[in-house]
Order: structure tokens, then C-alpha cells, then sequence
């Protein structure tokens, strides 16, 4: 097995994957840390995500193992801050809560959970989850009442007591603008969405954040802002065109969702997103891969032979990322990543081009 190199470059690449059961994760977890990648990453589709790494926490010690995401609003304050912090001491202080709201038809008819106002209500959920926490660490009273959630007891045979690792960070996955602005304000990273665009990242997500952070009185230093974009790419002809059909299945599913919709538009892509939607209207999801030509494509992915994979990707990410994780839904084989990832680090040993230096303001985090 060939592993990656150490490396001093505090942005962290890794291993994310949307549907993969606890029991592959803990394997691969172990294969992970093994080639010298960052971190695992898992978020919430087939399989409960703090089931898998809390598995791939016990497998492994070095590796950050974060949920990336796990849906709230289909949970509670309480229930997620007690998970947290089993996994922040089970993992050593490794551990990272992603959380996303999901979208409406999900949390009232998958989940059987009350939807109102996201952002506002995803607000509140991590003030009181830190509110928990801080109860946790210090033995404070809780006193949280909020809107829309009210936790107000806590006595010693539920409190854990402070955890020796430290709270772990919360990232928060957002598109709109509320909901972006909020994960700036009161969280500690944000989760791009894996077809945001570095023009969609810099020209709406960045302000957005940035001004969360001004109105809690706090810079970019030391937040995390995790990309996950999807790379079409082929050792043979016959993969080119699997990875190709794969991502532009997956474009035109997203860009078919009006959530979305800000994200085409940055690209000057309305048109596209227009058609994609009526054919989403008409039940016709087969022909809307179609729709993702060359151009759609590019704005959406990496794209490219194996060996250049590693350099676009620097292009694209590499002065605005501070954790990087290509999209896997279904896993794949972590050893597939290293080349791309060593030639990532290679390019980012050179010299920035004119015009490439750091331009957001962060200060890069060793985890996730």
C-alpha cells in the first residue's frame, strides 16, 4: 500500500462518503488513516452517521472522524449534544458535528418532525446544543428557552461532566442566504454543497459568512469551510464515461431542486436550471442528465486525466479551502484518492500564480 507523505500544509484532505454502512466505514476508516489521508467524513442517507464513526473512531487514532451531515432537525438539541460528546471522548478530541436542516418534505414526512423558518430554528439548535455543553463542562444550571426549543434540566445522573478533549466543532451546511449567514455566526465551519462552484463560494457564500462572523463579533481565523467537489475522471475511456454519466446524474439532480437555484445562477446557468425543473415538473428525470453538456460540466466539476486531477484541483480550491474531501456516494477505495491527493500537495508547494494568494481571511485549522 502506498500512503501519502507527511505533510506540514494544515489544509486537510479526505475521505467522504454518503452511503456506506457502519461496518465497510470502520474497514476503510483503518485504510484511511493507514495512506496518511486527513479525515472520514460521513453524512446521513442510508445509515446513521455517528453509528459508523463512532466504529471508525474505535478503528483508528489519528484521523478527525466528522458527520458531514447529520440532519438535525430530524433529532434534538439534547440527543445530538450527548452524541457529540460520546464520539469528541470516544475519538480523543478527533471528532467533528456536521449538521444540515435537509429540506421540508424530508424532516415532515421521512422523519415525522416539525418544520418552521430553518434558518432561524438552525440558529437556535446550536445555541442550545453549546448551551448544553457549556452546562456539560462548567455544572451551570441549564437554562436555554428558546423559540423553538426549550431545554431547562439537568441533574447529575444525566450529566456527563466536562469532556477532557474540549467541545467539538460544529460545521453547518447551508445555500440560502440565511441559513449561510447563520453558520458564520454561530458555528464554527461551513459545509458547501458539492456542486457549489469556487465562483458561488467567493462572490455569495464568503460575504455571507463573513458577515455572520462580523455580527458575532469574530474573524475568518480558524474556521473551517469543507469542500466536497465531484471529479470526472478515468484510467480508461470505459471509466471516463462512467465517472462523466455519474456526475451529470448528480448535476442535474441538484440543479432540478429550487433550493439550488442561487448556485446556477452565479454560473449564468438560469436557462439550464429553467429546463431542469420543468422536466423535474414532468416526472421525466431520465432526460435531464442530458442537459449537463460540456459547459455545465466544468462549472460543476473537476474535470480530467488522472494525473491532472490533483493540479485542477489546487486550481479550483486550494487558496480557498481549508478541508477538502472529493465526492464519493458510495465510498469507493480510499487508495484511489492518493494520487490525485499527492499531486494536489505537490501543486501546492509551488509558488501561488498572480492574483492566488489566500483571499478569504482564513487561518487554516489542523482538523478537520
Amino acid at each position: 500500500m502506498t500512503a501519502m507523505a507527511p505533510h506540514p500544509d494544515a489544509l486537510a484532505l479526505g475521505y467522504h462518503t454518503v452511503a456506506i454502512s457502519p461496518t465497510a466505514l470502520a474497514t476503510v476508516a483503518t485504510e484511511v488513516e493507514e495512506l496518511g489521508i486527513d479525515s472520514v467524513w460521513m453524512a446521513e442517507t442510508k445509515h446513521d452517521p455517528f453509528v459508523g464513526l463512532a466504529v471508525a473512531a474505535a478503528r483508528t487514532s489519528r484521523v478527525s472522524v466528522n458527520t458531514g451531515l447529520a440532519v438535525a432537525f430530524a433529532r434534538n438539541p439534547m440527543t445530538v449534544a450527548v452524541a457529540a460528546n460520546d464520539l469528541q471522548l470516544l475519538s480523543g478530541g478527533r471528532f467533528g458535528l456536521g449538521l444540515g436542516s435537509q429540506m421540508k418534505t424530508h424532516i415532515t414526512r421521512r422523519f415525522g418532525m416539525p418544520w418552521s423558518r430553518p434558518a432561524a430554528r438552525m440558529r437556535e439548535f446550536v445555541l442550545a446544543v453549546q448551551a448544553i455543553w457549556r452546562a456539560f463542562e462548567t455544572g451551570e444550571r441549564l437554562r436555554f428557552r428558546g423559540e423553538f426549543y426549550r431545554h431547562t434540566l439537568m441533574d447529575s445522573f444525566f450529566d456527563p461532566g466536562p469532556n477532557p478533549f474540549g467541545n467539538p466543532p460544529i460545521m453547518l451546511a447551508g445555500v440560502g442566504e440565511r441559513m449561510t449567514q447563520v453558520a458564520g455566526e454561530v458555528a464554527d465551519g461551513y459545509l458547501a454543497h458539492t456542486i457549489a462552484t469556487r465562483r458561488y463560494l467567493e462572490q455569495t457564500a464568503l460575504p455571507l459568512l463573513r458577515r455572520g462572523r462580523a455580527a458575532a463579533g469574530k474573524t475568518m481565523a480558524g474556521f473551517t469551510l469543507h469542500v466536497t467537489p465531484i471529479v470526472v475522471s478515468g484510467a480508461t475511456e470505459e471509466e471516463f464515461v462512467a465517472s462523466r454519466r455519474f456526475a451529470a446524474e448528480q448535476i442535474a439532480k441538484y440543479a432540478a431542486i429550487p433550493t439550488y437555484a442561487g448556485i446556477l445562477e452565479a454560473e449564468g446557468l438560469g436557462a439550464v436550471r429553467d429546463e431542469m425543473q420543468q422536466l423535474a415538473a414532468q416526472g421525466r428525470w431520465a432526460e435531464m442528465p442530458a442537459l449537463v453538456d460540456d459547459t455545465v460540466l466544468d462549472a460543476f466539476a473537476v474535470v480530467g486525466e488522472p494525473a491532472d486531477i490533483g493540479v485542477k484541483l489546487q486550481e479550483r480550491f486550494g487558496h480557498l479551502a481549508t478541508s477538502i474531501a472529493l465526492y464519493q456516494y458510495s465510498g469507493g477505495n480510499p487508495r484511489d484518492l492518493v494520487p490525485a491527493y499527492t499531486r494536489f500537495r505537490a501543486a501546492r508547494s509551488s509558488p501561488p500564480h498572480d492574483g492566488e494568494a489566500l483571499v478569504n481571511g482564513f487561518s487554516r485549522p489542523a482538523r478537520p
